[in-house]
Order: C-alpha cells, then structure tokens, then sequence
C-alpha cells in the first residue's frame, strides 16, 4: 500500500510540474506583450499563473470534479482581505441577492453619492472577495457609499439570471437610498469588463421608470457592451494579448450563453448572424465606426461569409440586448445618463468601448473618455494584488475617483 502511495504522489507530481511546464512553454509560443506595457515580466507571470489555473480547473472539469469557473474563482477568493478602518464594510442582502455595502467610517452631514458596483469576470469568474479592495479604495478616495452586487454565475446559472440577479439588486438599492445615506440625485452604476456590460444594460432598463430615483452616471471601465463581432480590429490586433484573449473569451461566451465550443470558428468569422441582421446593425457595429489611428497596427477587414442557420439558433441570444446593448433603439441610448468610459489599447474588447463612446456621442449624451496605452483587459484587479500591480491600474482607480467627485 505504502509503495502504491508513493507511486501515486510522484504520477501527481509529474502531472502538476508537466502542465505548469506546457503552460509556460504555450505562454513564450503564444502570448503577445506589446511593448506599451510597462512591467512585461510581471505581466507575463500573471498570465502563466492564470493559464496555469485555468488548465488545471480544465482538467477538473474533464473529470466531472468541478468546473473550470468554480476551481479559479475559489483559489483567487483564498487572496486574505485586508480591511481598511477608515472604511466600514457590511455584508448584507437585497432579498437572495448577497451584496457588500462600504461606507466611509467619517461621518457625513450631507447624503452621500451612492455606486453600484458590479463586478468583472465574464459572469462566470469574479466575486464581492476578489473585488472587496477595488470596492474599499472606491469609497475610500472618492467619499462615496459603495454597493458590490454578488450576482450568480455561469456555467451553473446562465443567461439571463446575472442579469436578473443585477436588476434586482439595483431597483432594491434604488427604493432604500436613505436606508444608507445616499443622495437620490448622485447614483452611479459602475463595472468593469462584464460588469460595465451590467451597468450599461441597467441604466437602459431604467429609462422611463419614473416611481425610481434616476440613475446620475455610468461608470464604465472596459466594458463588454456588444458579443456578436468577434472581428472588429481590436479582436484581430490583441487576440493573443494578455489577460483575456480569443480562446478564453469565446469559452466565456459558450459558459454564459450555453453555445457548444464546435461552434468556435463559426463564431468567429461571423457566420452565426444571417446577412440582414449584420446590415441592419452595421450602423453601429461596423469597423466604419472605429477611428482610423486604431486600425493601424494589424486590422484586415472580414469579407462576409455563408451563414450557418444551426448556429443562429444556437447563439441568437448574443442579440438580447441584455447581452449587446450596444444595438439598442435610439429612443432609448438617447437617454441613458452620462458616461465616463475607460478603455485599454491592449485589450481584445477595446472597440467595444470605442462603439458605445462613438452611439452616446452621436446622440448627444456627454461622455468622458479615457484611454489607457499602456492598459491591457483586467488590469483594474491587479490594483490589490502583492507584487502585481501596474501603474495604470492606479490611474484607471484615480480616473474613477475624479469622475465620481465631479458629480
């Protein structure tokens, strides 16, 4: 038994040091680090150690242990939380909905700005742990009430429920500001990456609710607005670009939208769409749309491709505008409040940002836009983490925190 021990700790010892090896070596073959970045070790570190995660969740989920989703977001929520004590932080509830409530310890004889905070990670990784440093610092600097929405995720709870869960959790905030303090005329929605998609699809649901304090800004910081053009020249120039690149943001969307992974290259030449839905959105999804010094580095324009009806079925519900708001009515764009939009150079979502910049703008809606040369997709969570962090994760905090007190 002893020997037969053995023999099975040294095959698990192999296994482990033989994907951290194929991960580094895929890493070097694959991984593309502009040369904007400004710490290229660090950020090549981050990403071993992320593919290293993510294969070994893969590996689990072959073997029917857990998903790949659940096996990351429980290693990344182990990271301790450091408390802050001019911050007061409680976990509460908007009815099943678990939420974190931060609030500056000082006392305040005004209402305070409140945000609604909704966190990153595609909708299947991210958690109120792995976001409780963002979340303190926002309220922190910027003096402001800050509510983290704990909404469920894929795989186990797909399209629509995030969503639902989101939605919920802002009308409860909406009908109790005074319960916490917060100044009806200074609410902000606020996400990154998933999270701003979140926040962008909230302040269009709201449009019209008049028995609801209305929503004062959008906050986005590379926000997920559309997922039906995985064409657009950011996708093609960052596709191989640290954190999130095309094979991890297509598995993202097959978790959230429960579209099978054969479906990949269909997808991705735009084959999933029939040709009338691409004419009848590219008015505001077309690279046309896109300013031409971001098309520079490596963009070919797509020539359109036979559409595959099978897969329509399949992933027509990329075309909820829960999921691409980006496409919706101009009655309704017209009148989400103001935004203030960060958006990364090196990051595969970058023109998502850029499109709904260019829809508000062409509606009269006021937008603040900062770019980030030196950003890349998940740089925002590196802002807590030991040894990790980047400078421009500081300044997209700072852009947050000077927007906020502007309101």
């Amino acid at each position: 038994m002893g020997v037969l021990l053995l023999v099975l700790l040294g095959a698990a010892c192999v296994f482990f040091v033989g994907v951290g090896l194929w991960v580094i070596c895929s890493h070097f073959f694959t991984a593309d680090i502009p040369a904007a970045i400004s710490h290229p070790v660090r950020l090549r570190a981050l990403h071993c150690v992320f593919q290293l995660l993510v294969t070994w969740g893969t590996v689990l989920e072959k073997l029917g242990i857990c998903s790949m989703p659940q096996f990351v977001s429980f290693l990344y929520d182990l990271l301790p939380l450091k408390q802050d004590p001019d911050v007061v932080v409680k976990d509460l509830r908007f009815g099943t909905i678990p939420v974190k409530v931060y609030r500056p310890k000082a006392s305040s004889c005004t209402p305070r700005r409140g945000v609604l905070f909704f966190h990153g990670g595609a909708a299947i990784i991210g958690s109120l742990k792995s976001y409780h440093g963002i979340c303190c610092r926002l309220s922190k600097e910027s003096d402001s009430v800050v509510v983290a929405v704990g909404y469920r995720k894929a795989p186990r709870h797909k399209f629509p429920t995030p969503m639902r869960d989101c939605l919920v959790a802002t009308v409860h905030f909406l009908r109790s500001l005074d319960v916490y303090g917060v100044d009806p005329a200074r609410v902000v929605v606020c996400g990154d990456s998933a999270g701003g998609g979140m926040a962008v699809v909230m302040c269009q649901k709201l449009v019209g609710r008049s028995d609801l304090p209305k929503i004062r800004a959008q906050l986005l910081v590379y926000a997920v607005t559309q997922m039906v053009d995985f064409q657009l020249p950011s996708y093609q120039q960052n596709a191989n670009v640290p954190l999130i690149n095309t094979n991890f943001a297509f598995r993202c969307f097959c978790y959230y939208l429960d579209v099978h992974p054969s479906r990949k290259s269909v997808v991705m030449k735009g084959a999933h769409l029939p040709v009338e839905v691409w004419e009848k959105y590219r008015k505001w999804l077309g690279s046309e749309n896109i300013p031409e010094r971001f098309k520079k580095r490596g963009y070919q324009p797509v020539s359109p491709v036979p559409h595959d009806e099978d897969a329509y079925l399949e992933t027509h519900h990329a075309l909820d505008l829960m999921n691409t708001p980006l496409i919706a009515e101009d009655e309704v764009v017209s009148r989400v409040p103001e935004a203030c939009i960060v958006s990364c150079e090196n990051d595969l979502l970058r023109d998502d940002s850029l499109l709904y910049k260019k829809r508000l703008e062409d509606l009269g809606v006021p937008v603040t836009w900062h770019h980030m040369e030196d950003g890349f997709h998940g740089v925002l969570n590196m802002l807590t983490i030991p040894y990790l962090h980047f400078p421009c994760s500081t300044r997209i905090l700072n852009t947050m925190v000077h927007f906020l007190k502007g309101l």
